[in-house]
């Protein structure tokens, strides 16, 4: 037996979810989904341009993607991955600031408790005074 419309959209979520892409508006489309149509179609509905182009990086296989936060492991900066050029992944600082190149193989996952440590960081040197 074929899963349901609803089994798939919950399965799409679900592997949407694990490279970090999140559709809000997905789901089964109210028009083809009321009816017993055997072929109803899944709304991917819509998304802000950033989840737009970390969606295409994630479907060009782009480790990590564009969008998501990565550690460079040479000196344990979190950045968030704003593009790939050859074999380097261009990261920029959390909350803003220079970006820097850093290999791809020099990159790891930041977990959530450093991405949020460093955003931490920027905002007490933001609000500090002079």
């Amino acid at each position: 037996m074929s899963p349901s419309t609803e089994e798939i959209v919950i399965e799409l979520r679900a592997a949407l979810t694990e490279v970090g892409v999140v559709l809000p508006s997905l789901g089964v489309d109210p028009v083809t989904g009321a009816d017993d149509e055997p072929f109803a179609l899944v709304t991917l509905g819509r998304c802000n341009v950033r989840t737009a182009r970390k969606l295409a990086s994630v479907l060009r296989g782009e480790r990590p993607p564009v969008g998501a936060y990565a550690v460079d492991v040479r000196d344990g900066l979190v950045g968030e991955v704003r593009g790939h050029v050859g074999g380097t992944v261009q990261l920029r600082p959390v909350g803003g600031g220079r970006e820097w190149d850093c290999p791809a193989e020099s990159t790891g996952p930041a977990a959530r408790e450093e991405v949020l440590r460093a955003q931490v960081r920027q905002r007490n040197q933001e609000t500090r005074l002079p």
